[in-house]
Formats: C-alpha cells, sequence, structure tokens
C-alpha cells in the first residue's frame, strides 16, 4: 500500500490547491513540490495497483505505458508551472523594480511581494478596481456594511465590470480566519462570482517597524501606524495594476453613494482624452481617489520611497507638486496646476462613517460635506398584508411605510419577545424574502438574534407530508 506520507501530503495538495493555504502557505517552491508530489502519490498508487494485484490484469507492454505516461504527465505539470511561475514573477517584479531598493529585507524571501489571495475568482479586465485595505478594529468593524454598500445599487452588467479587492493588512493567521469568514458567510454570492476577492500580503512583506523617527509630533505609534499604511495602500495598488483599467482608493469605514458606478464611467468619459493624475470623488483623506492603473507603478515607487517619512495623503499631495509646481513661481500658480492634474467631482461619492480607527484610542468623527444625503432605502412593492408590532416606532419611520416602500422602519431598543407579524391578506405563493436590518449611519441600530418564520395561517390548508414551516436565525 502507499505510505502514509504520499497519503497525507495529496490530502496536503488538496486543500492547498482549494485555496485554504493560509497558515500552511510556504510560498511558490512549496505549492510547485506539492502539485509534484500529488502527480507522485497518482502514480504510485497506479503502479501499486499494477504490481500488487493478485491476478495481474495488464501485459508488460501497457504496464510500461502505464509509466512512460505518468512520466509525461509530471513533465507536462513541470513545464507549465515553470511558465506559471514565470508570469508570476514577470508581472510583480518588473512592475515594481525598485522595492528591494526601498524595502532591502524582500531580498530575503522569494515570495516576499507574492499575495496570498483567500477568496475570489482572480478576475481582470474589468473596468473598475476597488482597493479597500482593512485591518482588525477592537471596537467595531465596519467592513461587511462596507461592502453592502459598495454592492447595493449594482447592476447585473455593472458587477461583471468590477472587481473588489479586500486587503486583509494582517499577519496573524487568527485575525485573517476571521476576517475571510465573516466576509464569506456575510457575502457569499459576490465572492463565489468573483466580485469580492479577498487578498492579503505574504508574512515576509513588513519591515522591523519599532524603530522609526518621530516627526511632525507624531507620537510613535501613530508613526508607525501611518508607515504600516503606506505599505499597505502600497502593496494593494501593486496587486491590483493588472486586473482593471482604473483603480479606485478606498477604505473599510464607508458608505457609497447610490448609481457611483455609473457617475464614475461618465465622469472618465468627460476626461478620457485629457490629461490628469486622479480623479477626486471625496475629498477626505484618501478615500475615492481613481487612478489609471498604468500609473500605479509610478506612484507606488514614490510611496515606497519615502513610506517612512509622511502620511499618504501628504505624499499623493508631493506627486502633484513635483510633477508641476515651479519653485520659481507663487502658490496660487502651484495650485492652479495641480488642479489639472487632480479633479474634483461634487457631490462626493464617498462617505466616511467609522467613529473608532484603526489606531487604538483615536476617535474620528470625519464627514464628508459634500456628500449630500445618502438614500437609505431601495423602493419595493410587497403584496397586501397586515401588519402588527410590538415595537414603537420612531419619528415618522413606521412598519408600515417601510413595508409600502415610501421610508424604512425605525424603531425604538427592542427587547426579549418583541416581534413584527406580517400576515398576507390573500394566499400568496412565496418563492423567498429578502429581510434586511441595519443602517450603515448608525451602524448599531439593527435586529440581533432575530428569527424570521415563514409559515402558513392555517394548519388545515398544509399539505401532507411536505414541511413548509421556515425558519432562519439573522
Amino acid at each position: 500500500m502507499t505510505s502514509v506520507f504520499q497519503i497525507t501530503c495529496h490530502f496536503s495538495c488538496i486543500r492547498s490547491m482549494r485555496g485554504y493555504c493560509g497558515q500552511n502557505n510556504k510560498g511558490r517552491s512549496y505549492q510547485k513540490n506539492c502539485l509534484k508530489c500529488l502527480v507522485n502519490f497518482k502514480t504510485a498508487a497506479l503502479l501499486h495497483q499494477i504490481t500488487q494485484s493478485a491476478t495481474p490484469q495488464v501485459s508488460p507492454s501497457t504496464f510500461l505505458a502505464v509509466i512512460f505516461v505518468s512520466i509525461q504527465l509530471f513533465s507536462i505539470l513541470s513545464a507549465f508551472l515553470a511558465i506559471l511561475e514565470e508570469r508570476v514573477l514577470r508581472r510583480l517584479l518588473p512592475s515594481q523594480p525598485n522595492a528591494y531598493i526601498y524595502l532591502p529585507h524582500l531580498k530575503e524571501h522569494e515570495d516576499s511581494l507574492t499575495p496570498i489571495v483567500h477568496l475570489g475568482q482572480r478576475r481582470t479586465g474589468v473596468s473598475l478596481v476597488l482597493g479597500v485595505p482593512t485591518v482588525h478594529r477592537q471596537k467595531q468593524s465596519y467592513l461587511v456594511n462596507t461592502l453592502q454598500s459598495l454592492l447595493f445599487d449594482l447592476s447585473t452588467a455593472e458587477r461583471k465590470d468590477i472587481v473588489i479587492v479586500v486587503f486583509i493588512a494582517e499577519v496573524t493567521i487568527y485575525l485573517l480566519q476571521v476576517t475571510v469568514y465573516f466576509t464569506l458567510c456575510s457575502l457569499p454570492d459576490a465572492v463565489s462570482a468573483g466580485v469580492i476577492e479577498v487578498i492579503s500580503p505574504s508574512p515576509h512583506y513588513y519591515p522591523d517597524l519599532s524603530n522609526l523617527k518621530e516627526t511632525f509630533g507624531d507620537p510613535k505609534e501613530r508613526v508607525r501606524w501611518r508607515t504600516k499604511q503606506n505599505l499597505d495602500y502600497s502593496f494593494l495598488m501593486l496587486y491590483a495594476q493588472s486586473k482593471g483599467t482604473y483603480y479606485v482608493q478606498l477604505e473599510d469605514d464607508i458608505i457609497a453613494k447610490q448609481g457611483f458606478f455609473e457617475s464614475m464611467k461618465k465622469d472618465i468619459a468627460y476626461v478620457l482624452s485629457e490629461e490628469w493624475l486622479f480623479l477626486e470623488f471625496s475629498q477626505l483623506g484618501f478615500i475615492g481617489k481613481l487612478f489609471r492603473t498604468s500609473d500605479l507603478p509610478m506612484i507606488v515607487e514614490f510611496f515606497l520611497m519615502f513610506h517612512k517619512d509622511k502620511p499618504i495623503d501628504w505624499l499623493l499631495d508631493h506627486i502633484l507638486w513635483v510633477k508641476v509646481c515651479n519653485p520659481e513661481k507663487d502658490s496660487k500658480h502651484c495650485h492652479n496646476e495641480k488642479a489639472r492634474l487632480k479633479r474634483t467631482y461634487k457631490p462626493s461619492l464617498f462617505q466616511h462613517v467609522g467613529l473608532h480607527s484603526s489606531l487604538l484610542g483615536k476617535i474620528q468623527n470625519l464627514k464628508d460635506k459634500d456628500f449630500g444625503k445618502q438614500v437609505l432605502f431601495k423602493s419595493h412593492n410587497n403584496p397586501p398584508a397586515e401588519l402588527r408590532s410590538s415595537l414603537e416606532k420612531y419619528l415618522s419611520h413606521t412598519l408600515e411605510r417601510a413595508y409600502n416602500g415610501v421610508d424604512f422602519f425605525w424603531g425604538l431598543t427592542p427587547k426579549i419577545g418583541d416581534y413584527i407579524l406580517i400576515t398576507f391578506t390573500g394566499p400568496q405563493a412565496v418563492k423567498g424574502y429578502l429581510f434586511r436590518s441595519g443602517n450603515i449611519e448608525t451602524n448599531g441600530d439593527r435586529f440581533y438574534n432575530t428569527t424570521v418564520e415563514v409559515l402558513p395561517t392555517s394548519v388545515s390548508i398544509m399539505p401532507k407530508k411536505v414541511c413548509i414551516h421556515y425558519r432562519s436565525k439573522v
């Protein structure tokens, strides 16, 4: 029988190829050896079946043919892996040739610039690539709400022309697994369709951040936070540049205005042939900045060159200054020249909603005044029904108005035993339902530990031997 090592390696390979490589990922060399191991396992198993059979069923010529086919399969696989590795290196390394100058520790590991893809279909060729970096927040996570807001109003065609790359800027296995789990469980359809990808950096990507110089009056912890943020954004941009035509930098605690995809495409069309470095769809920090992906290598190199020195939004402004400002002319001239490369659009398409910063202890109640008022519900049609609830409404946000598609329901804090009862006035063939709870602008106002039940009003109409009672947890 085949050895324990071969069987163990076989299942290890299966897990790796399915994408559950997280803590077992050891770079391209591991993946290559793992696939070789899988071929060896299958070949060994086949030869064992032939040679150990009590009554051999094959002739010597067939036996030799099996060996020949196995060798050919191994050769083809090895050639394929070599081509694949060459393409990966050609895409990653020449696109950022000076990364090793600014981050010399990267030379110590061959996979230091290779992303770990946890979820997604590796979609390419889209119009818009949305980059959403995220880190662990001790107080509250806004990531899933942000992704839901980005997906909420996209049409079927738009979903096929966009990819949202979630970059988990962590190397701790537990934090990676938690984020991947909640993303997959909350948005399984978007993940399986390739609309959402979840990646993280190589564990060898980050340098030692313990001995940074304190500048601009920032304490050591803030200097470390902003330096790591520069590295996070650079890695995300490096990954995104080959996936689409335009890249939009976002954060993990924002909401999007309905129709943002169409608005961006229209604004891009107006300036398609003009000179610009980025289009600004939010004036807060680094949110809502749209770049041509062809410009990302230059931008990333600048960020890496000065990653220890200044925050990322300051560095972006310095790129503009370097490109168009004349030191012999006044600041007004510089401002006007920079405005040519930075096109600002109003109203803003993205709003910052996070209160607790990823920098521990920092509260940032920042709002973009040009965002305007967001529509907080989507109009819809429901069948006629009688409505009852033990929840007390807040202001004019009644259950009836929500059910009729003219407003959202907003109630006072629920308690154990509270309910909402919807009774159809006539028979209905129910194929499905959508129960959406929560308002991204008031993130805590949602139903927790809630059960949704669908059942007939009378047991007399229940079909025999067919259970039509449905129960789900929210």
